[in-house]
């Protein structure tokens, strides 16, 4: 099985995340990919971050219906920080048998050699599919100079146009602005019923 690694702390999760999921599925021809709910982030140490149950539940919400999008929570089962690197190895136990494609933005490949050991992550995976946003802009040959190999493995996926952030969707929750247009009507209904983003 071709199997999509999708990461993230969705926080919430949001249409963008679905249409990137699915852009990845159709191009990368991913039989499943699984939603690799994080738990504390190296690059994110000391930013607030939704406690996992409610960013758990409403994962559940949102890929509801959808049989090839899956659930991990690899993460959540063992103390952090978490380093992809070592997901993608326990997964690589978990799953033998099939191909596991790192899914990440433009900017996390950018970023890459900033990783925890990024040329044993590049190392673990099949291939790496990389969502393209705008002004993401990219050296792949510099990129290459510092982990190589990474080239080889790059798939590009292109996914329409979306102008939609967890981070922006929480800045406007904050402000009591209506933010429904980026969510499915089940996860938007649970951040009202919880109260989640208000004071931030």
């Amino acid at each position: 099985m071709r199997l999509g690694l999708f990461g993230g702390t969705f926080d919430p999760p949001h249409l963008g995340h679905l249409a990137l999921a699915n852009a990845a599925c159709d191009q990368l021809n991913l039989e499943r990919v699984l939603w690799i709910l994080s738990g504390i982030q190296p690059l994110k140490i000391g930013q607030p971050i939704t406690p996992p149950e409610h960013r758990l539940k409403m994962l559940e919400l949102a890929l509801q219906g959808q049989p090839h999008f899956v659930i991990s929570s690899v993460e959540l089962e063992c103390p952090g920080p978490h380093y992809s690197v070592d997901t993608v190895r326990l997964l690589a136990e978990r799953y033998p048998k099939d191909e596991l494609i790192f899914l990440m933005g433009g900017d996390s490949l950018r970023d890459l050699p900033r990783w925890h050991s990024p040329a044993d992550l590049v190392a673990a995976c099949a291939e790496i599919g990389v969502m393209r946003r705008p002004g993401d802009a990219l050296d792949l040959a510099a990129l290459e100079r510092q982990i190589p190999g990474l080239t080889a493995k790059v798939r590009f996926i292109h996914v329409p146009l979306v102008d939609i952030s967890a981070s922006q969707i929480r800045r406007q929750v904050a402000a009591g602005e209506d933010v429904s247009r980026f969510l499915l009507p089940s996860v938007y209904a649970y951040i009202q019923q919880y109260g989640l983003y208000q004071n931030l």
